[in-house]
């Protein structure tokens, strides 16, 4: 029997094109509509440029891949080393390249969580080799640093802002204006600065009034900053299922989402 629990429940989807297809498919088959409106775009650096650089850098006794995409592009790159993940879809990144996981965290998904973990905390005089891309937060670096690790960064990829055309932007602020956008999802803090960049002054609007989905708690924050009015929550997780089972707990609530 089909489940119908997000019946006509319509969901922005801001992943990377190439990354929602499991957040779309979870969504669709609980009754519900995705609408893909990427709001990072990921470029690979040249093969050659990355392992020029990596050529240049200490053999790692510890290699941190913060994301899918680190894995994807630059899993190669380990050298060796014993693996270090931020989240559970990056560990299953690492998994599905024939690798195995050596360091992940006990609980949540951030450089906090990560850093808890006990074969980090007693880094005295090891090198450390952060796969990432280009940018993002410093925490991890800086914290390992005071710990005595010796880190070096290895950049594999960049973020960039996509570009939607003026029909694609029309057809978005046409579909919300009909009701048909619920909820919106968002997976990190520069998701949300990316969106509120690219939508229409209109949408932007709404996201005051729009429950916004995210599994971290830091957009949690940056969202109520931007938005004090807003309905930000708490997904338990970054998978698909995760953010969906999300979207149902906030379907169920007596206000509801759409009928």
């Amino acid at each position: 029997m089909p489940d119908n629990s997000l019946k006509d429940v319509g969901v922005l989807v801001t992943r990377p094109r190439r990354q929602a297809g499991d957040l779309v498919e979870a969504i669709e088959s609980h009754g519900g509509r995705a609408y893909c409106f990427p709001v990072i775009e990921i470029a690979p650096f040249e093969a050659f440029d990355v392992r020029k650089r990596a050529a240049q850098l200490s053999k790692p006794d510890i290699a941190v891949f913060v994301s899918r995409n680190a894995v994807e592009y630059g899993i190669e790159f380990a050298d060796g080393a014993k693996t270090a993940v931020i989240g559970p879809a990056t560990a299953e990144a690492v998994r599905a390249a024939g690798r195995v996981v050596d360091i992940r965290p006990a609980g949540g998904f951030d450089s906090e969580h990560l850093l808890a973990e006990e074969p980090l905390r007693d880094v005295e005089g090891k090198r450390i080799r952060i796969v990432r891309g280009r940018g993002g937060r410093e925490l991890l670096a800086e914290e390992l640093k005071k710990r005595g690790a010796v880190v070096e960064y290895l950049p594999v990829y960049e973020r960039r802002v996509p570009q939607p055309g003026a029909g694609a932007l029309a057809d978005l602020e046409a579909r919300w204006r009909r009701g048909r956008i619920d909820v919106v999802t968002v997976m990190s803090v520069q998701s949300l600065a990316n969106l509120v960049e690219l939508l229409p002054d209109w949408c932007v609007a709404q996201l005051e009034s729009t429950p916004l989905v995210t599994p971290a708690g830091r957009v949690i924050k940056e969202a109520l900053d931007r938005f004090p009015a807003s309905r930000p929550i708490l997904a338990p997780g970054t998978g698909a299922d995760d953010m969906v089972r999300a979207i149902i707990a906030l379907h169920s609530t007596d206000s509801g989402l759409a009928p």
